[in-house]
């Protein structure tokens, strides 16, 4: 049996490298147990270095080799990418417009639908356009004496709102804001990470996660699970990934079967609509009034112990493993 080179890519050198890490493990684990991969594990640095899990310096080349700073070293043919790596390069298209140049084969969502879904303004307009129903929003392009007024005129009709840097993930620059005062200093937070701010409505609701992926060739949507924060909170980056997190999540939520169908149908629309591929955790609010509303699309979900999506594709029956294998060997 011949077998393959996978290179699994991980960090990228942003707020969520180590969590990037974390779910590199994942795959490590369910590759471990296919003898027809060779994996080649290589962390990216914020400086765009690579190295390997050994401490070697590399790089990726155009010929879609791995190459070893130690030139005695042959360089590692890769034939097949997985690049797990949240938040920027990662999620942001960059590095799949990088493999797609060099036509090497990879595994999640391509680079134009991974960049609509990470900016949180153009991934709000595909959902308009989609027909999927989302959060009122307001769209800030600089940071100026208008946007704050314009704001603040938003909180005025909200009574809250959530200001977002719109090309952010994992809550990254995500600010709750009550206090009228408070706008143009959390403005001007919100713009230190993105060049552009989105404003929303805060909505009292239920945080429903569904898993929504591919395996032998047919999308899946898994029935919504929940996030429970602590009180009085949301979910930032803390309550996702620490220790100590207070947020509860249940695989499964208790909602009505309507409900739930409606939610996993618009979930498979978005999907669809969007181009997506392999893999996505679409998050919804469920109002308390009972409305349904798509709060946003991660396209390279976390894969930690503690992560929603490997244990929402387990409950729904499948293997991790079994799901992996069917998408490499789909796209080698």
């Amino acid at each position: 049996m011949s077998t393959k080179n996978i290179l699994l890519l991980c960090g990228g050198g942003g707020d969520e490298h180590a969590i990037s890490l974390l779910s590199a493990n994942y795959f490590e684990t369910s590759l471990t147990s296919l003898p027809q991969f060779n994996v080649l594990r290589v962390e990216l640095d914020a400086s765009g270095h690579y190295k390997t899990a050994a401490g070697e310096n590399c790089e990726l080349n155009s010929r879609r080799q791995i190459r070893f700073e130690d030139d005695k070293r042959a360089p590692w043919p890769v034939d097949f990418a997985i690049p797990c790596i949240h938040g920027f390069p990662g999620e942001t298209g960059d590095i799949q417009s990088y493999f797609e140049l060099i036509n090497l084969p990879y595994f999640g969502c391509r680079a134009e639908a991974s960049r609509n879904c990470f900016n949180k303004i153009t991934a709000k307009m595909w959902f308009s356009a989609l027909n999927i129903p989302n959060t009122p929003y307001l769209f800030l392009n600089e940071n100026s004496e208008l946007a704050v007024a314009q704001a603040r005129e938003a909180l005025k009709l909200w009574g809250s709102i959530f200001v977002k840097a719109a090309s952010q993930g994992s809550s990254v620059g995500c600010y709750r804001v009550d206090n009228i005062e408070e706008v143009e200093s959390v403005l001007a937070k919100a713009f230190t990470f993105s060049d552009y701010v989105v404003v929303e409505k805060t909505i009292s609701a239920r945080e429903l996660e569904v898993a929504v992926y591919e395996i032998d060739g047919k999308v899946v949507a898994t029935v919504p699970g929940e996030v429970v924060c602590s009180s009085n909170n949301f979910y930032t980056f803390d309550e996702k990934y620490a220790a100590n997190s207070q947020a509860q999540t249940h695989v499964v939520a208790d909602v009505p079967a309507d409900v739930s169908e409606l939610i996993r149908q618009y979930a498979i629309n978005a999907f669809k609509g969007m181009k997506l591929r392999h893999l996505s955790r679409i998050d919804f609010f469920l109002t308390d009034e009972g409305e349904v509303l798509l709060n946003e699309i991660n396209t390279f979900p976390g894969l930690t112990p503690i992560s929603m999506f490997p244990k929402m594709l387990q409950n729904h029956g499948d293997s991790f493993t079994d799901y992996l294998l069917s998408n490499i060997e789909a796209n080698l």
